[in-house]
């Protein structure tokens, strides 16, 4: 029961002047790395029109919503991004936070020069979409928030557990589900697997409560 709640709280609960590579396209979508607080976050762009931003949650990534992806972009531009050390952005020496990831979130606009977007997030994505918000209000127009909570306390008790249960030991159960298979499809180096559980598990026993904020 106990591995059961750290699996369903990875999967939905946790709750980021240099030169471009040259683009590539994938599935139909532009591809590239920005230059972000010194991350190289990886990003595609699908489709024309007003921007949507997309934020995925814990142990996500831009695949997370390619089932949706069609359907989205047939009139608007859809512009997913992989936060710090998840997909194909690799991690860095820097704690991983809300805060920052809001950051990096307004820091990568400004790299495509976007200057307000609707921002959709799910899960920690939907946190970091949230923070976003609260920090560069001026960046953000529409805000779609799925299936998170503006204060620790709204999580289910069980939820949280699982949270503050993350570490290093996690990783290796982990390593038998599909977020395991999904995380080394992509990641520049899956020998990160072990500190980025490790990382989240410090960030899920964080205690917050934007209440005020929101």
């Amino acid at each position: 029961m106990a591995s059961d709640n750290i699996v369903n709280a990875a999967e939905g609960a946790i709750l980021v002047a240099s030169v471009l590579p040259q683009e590539e396209t994938v599935s139909g979508a532009n591809t590239g790395y920005a230059p972000v607080n010194g991350l190289r976050m990886y990003y595609e762009i699908h489709g024309e029109g007003q921007p949507l931003i997309l934020v995925h949650g814990t142990l996500g990534s831009t695949d997370t919503f390619a089932g949706i992806m069609p359907e989205l972009s047939q009139n608007r531009k859809v512009i997913l991004v992989d936060l710090q050390g998840h997909g194909r952005t690799t991690d860095i020496d820097r704690p991983l936070g809300f805060s920052s990831f809001a950051d990096d979130i307004a820091a990568f606009m400004q790299f495509l020069e976007i200057q307000k977007a609707d921002l959709m997030g799910y899960a920690m994505g939907g946190m970091v979409a949230l923070r976003t918000a609260i920090q560069h209000p001026e960046m953000v127009d529409r805000l779609v928030v799925v299936s998170s909570t503006f204060s620790r306390d709204g999580w289910y008790p069980e939820i949280i557990k699982g949270m503050s249960s993350m570490g290093a030991s996690t990783a290796e159960q982990l390593r038998q589900t599909p977020m395991y298979e999904n995380y080394i499809h992509g990641a520049p180096r899956p020998e990160d697997w072990t500190v980025l559980c490790s990382k989240l598990g410090v960030l899920g026993n964080q205690d917050y409560n934007w209440s005020a904020e929101v």
